[in-house]
């Protein structure tokens, strides 16, 4: 049975945490971001995870998030790190939220931020830009796939992506 969550997927950079705090704002409901989970839970940042102990690491610790967030999360806004839809257990979180957007859209938008360097370096699998850009490739079909609802994020404001995920999930 799904529960009665808001699940945010999509590419890393997309804005998937910005978004989920302005949703919370706008809803009245607790946000919380799988990536920072999993940091918490080993007191260490995803990029140190990733170099430390390698990729498979970090996805079994996303496992184990998903595992917590289906056991233990209601009614919550959950942003995710960009490879959590490949969760066995997502459509079981929550409703499916896939912020669609292109990889060049992304990327001019993370390059427009002041805190570009810093945002690149939170997300260990963006920092090789033509590795990036096969990744996004690689997923974004997957994307699709497993969301209960597309929003395309491109060329639109905050409040109009909201009114859509508010009118997709009542």
């Amino acid at each position: 049975m799904k529960k009665n969550n808001i699940v945010l997927i999509g590419f890393m950079g997309v804005g998937k945490g910005k978004l989920a705090r302005k949703l919370a704002a706008f809803t009245g409901q607790f946000a919380i971001d799988t990536d920072d989970l999993i940091e918490s839970l080993e007191n260490k940042t995803t990029k140190r995870i990733f170099e430390k102990y390698g990729e498979p690491h970090f996805r079994k610790l996303e496992t184990k998030c998903a595992l917590w967030c289906q056991n233990n999360i209601n009614n919550t806004i959950i942003s995710t790190g960009g490879g959590f839809y490949t969760q066995q257990n997502i459509c079981s979180i929550g409703k499916i939220v896939y912020l669609k957007a292109d990889f060049h859209y992304i990327l001019n938008e993370l390059k427009k931020d002041k805190n570009y360097k810093q945002k690149l370096e939170k997300r260990p699998l963006f920092v090789d830009e033509k590795k990036a850009q096969k990744l996004y490739d690689d997923r974004a079909l997957a994307y699709e796939m497993v969301a209960d609802i597309v929003v395309d994020i491109r060329h639109t404001t905050y409040k109009h992506v909201i009114d859509e995920i508010i009118k997709a999930t009542k």
